[in-house]
């Protein structure tokens, strides 16, 4: 059998660790082994080989997990016996999910391409992965070059961080609203291909994105909110019988033939709405809700005005027509 290289650990004093996050940590040697610093295979462990790594690159900083924090006074004595200089040590805690426990997959822990698969933008990643166990004041949304500013070991927690995924999609939202348009259409491309839809088609892709990126937390909500502009959605049946009664029927008849001759923009369509419920004495919503699920499909958008000014005025009363034939 072949024997193993073992690094005999003095046998007293301590090993002191004046370690940037944790403060002072005092390790006994009398607490550790003789570990193993070469394999029978002749192979180095890690232990060893950190060591010399750190040693060769000219490391003045190990920043790391606290779960090697009981590596360091091993990985420290080598470097004495080595007569090699001795980095500054950060141990940062862990980060746990939000219920307190390990992090896992249940709580979000996913590949950085998965993030992007799901529509966060980049730089709303970062931004959360920063604040996680570190703090500016009450700073919450910065970039990178604020970030590269501010940034102070001396500023980070003790306390173990925790993973929320939905304080990281509140901050992917404040990213979206202020992202310019123009680059959110080229992220948006590749989400409405899929669902079958052609954005070379009208309307402008920046200017939908533009009515709906207010109300989006990721890209691909962003995308989901934007397909029907580019193709008709059918409403469920339950929403269309709920909305279009016998009583509202004639109403958005009325509304179809006038709206023919109106000049197309959001104010003139708004206008015409008001007039046409004020004739019949209804509610503005008592209109505006079965055009919503005529035109879109949806229960909810932007309002329904931006809504059809940006879908066309061929579109919007081909699909209104589309829909009444059935109320012949």
């Amino acid at each position: 059998v072949q024997p193993v290289i073992r690094f005999k650990t003095p046998i007293d004093g301590a090993v002191v660790i004046d370690d940037m996050v944790k403060g002072r940590v005092v390790v006994s040697n009398g607490e550790l082994d003789d570990l193993i610093i070469a394999r029978s295979d002749g192979t180095p462990t890690y232990n060893f080989c950190v060591v010399v790594d750190d040693w060769d690159m000219n490391i003045t900083h190990v920043i790391r997990g606290d779960d090697h924090l009981n590596n360091t006074p091993r990985q420290i004595n080598i470097l004495k016996a080595l007569n090699a200089p001795l980095p500054q040590y950060a141990h940062v805690s862990m980060i746990l999910g939000h219920d307190g426990e390990r992090l896992s997959k249940r709580h979000g822990a996913v590949s950085v391409m998965q993030y992007q698969e799901d529509g966060y933008l980049p730089e709303a990643l970062l931004n959360y992965l920063a604040r996680l166990g570190w703090a500016h004041g009450d700073e919450e949304v910065f970039g990178l070059d604020q970030f590269v500013e501010w940034f102070d070991l001396d500023a980070i927690s003790k306390s173990p961080a925790k993973f929320n995924p939905e304080k990281l999609l509140w901050l992917n939202q404040q990213y979206l609203k202020k992202t310019d348009s123009k680059r959110l259409s080229e992220l948006v491309l590749p989400f409405l291909e899929t669902d079958c839809c052609d954005p070379e088609t009208v309307p402008r892709m920046e200017d939908v994105i533009n009515l709906l990126k207010e109300r989006a937390n990721t890209v691909e909500e962003l995308a989901d909110a934007a397909v029907y502009f580019y193709r008709p959605l059918t409403p469920s049946p339950e929403l269309m019988a709920e909305h279009l009664t016998p009583e509202i029927i004639p109403v958005i008849r009325e509304f179809q033939e006038k709206l023919g001759q109106v000049e197309w923009n959001k104010q003139s369509i708004n206008s015409l709405m008001k007039s046409v419920v004020a004739e019949h004495g209804l509610k503005f919503p008592k209109l505006a809700m079965p055009l919503r699920l005529l035109v879109t499909g949806e229960k909810q958008t932007p309002s329904v005005d931006a809504v059809l000014e940006l879908i066309g005025r061929e579109e919007t009363l081909k699909r209104i027509s589309a829909h009444m034939k059935s109320f012949a």
